[in-house]
């Protein structure tokens, strides 16, 4: 547990190597990464995170994608890391990105997966859940993401971080959205995962292994 940016934040540190964070999605906790900490561990220090009101960090009354960036840029310079490597999924991408946005000289490289810049990106299928949801059990969680991001696609263009992009072919958003957030920041490469959902590839999965290993290791 480490106190910062007025929460305590729980997280799980193993492994050696170059610092490694994992931000996980919406409602989970950091060990939908359990299979790939397994495997990624030998050649990274991992710092898995449970963000504000997720897991068994601080339940707040703030629900906001900038103030989890605030959390994980507090908790980076906490722990005096440098250079960090970041994976984010879902809202973990989300929080990764607006952490690159505001301050990239923190970050080496990231691996943002199921990411999206504002709630019109999701299909109207998809939407329509959210909204049902929250209006059957008002879990602010599921207002946050009808409501946030509000990420400008030109924005990206300022991001010189390496990137992988990664997409589901049966994902919650649409399939577009990720081709251009690809072609807007500009050292990026672009992965859509073939016959998977917004979270099949990465919950509790160590299939990505061989990719971010690959992504990661590279000079």
């Amino acid at each position: 547990m480490i106190y910062v940016n007025g929460v305590n934040l729980h997280y799980q540190k193993t492994g050696v190597g170059e610092p490694l964070i994992l931000l996980h999605g919406n409602g989970e906790d950091h060990q939908i990464f359990s299979p790939l900490i397994s495997k990624l561990q030998s050649n990274y220090t991992i710092y898995a995170v449970d963000s504000r009101n997720h897991g068994r960090s601080d339940k707040t009354g703030v629900y906001d994608y900038s103030v989890m960036a605030d959390d994980v840029e507090a908790l980076i310079k906490k722990l005096h890391l440098k250079s960090v490597n970041i994976i984010g999924f879902s809202d973990g991408a989300i929080i990764a990105l607006l952490l690159a946005l505001r301050c990239q000289e923190m970050i080496k490289k990231m691996a943002l997966l199921g990411v999206n810049l504002k709630p019109s990106d999701f299909t109207q299928k998809s939407y329509e859940y959210l909204q049902q949801h929250y209006a059957r059990t008002k879990d602010p969680l599921f207002k946050m993401m009808l409501e946030q991001p509000n990420i400008e696609i030109s924005s990206l263009t300022k991001v010189t971080i390496p990137t992988l992009i990664i997409g589901a072919e049966n994902d919650i958003y649409h399939q577009e959205m990720f081709s251009q957030i690809a072609e807007n920041i500009p050292n990026s490469q672009l992965k859509i995962i073939a016959g998977h959902d917004h979270g099949s590839y990465i919950v509790n999965n160590d299939m990505l292994y061989p990719d971010l290993d690959v992504f990661f290791g590279q000079n």
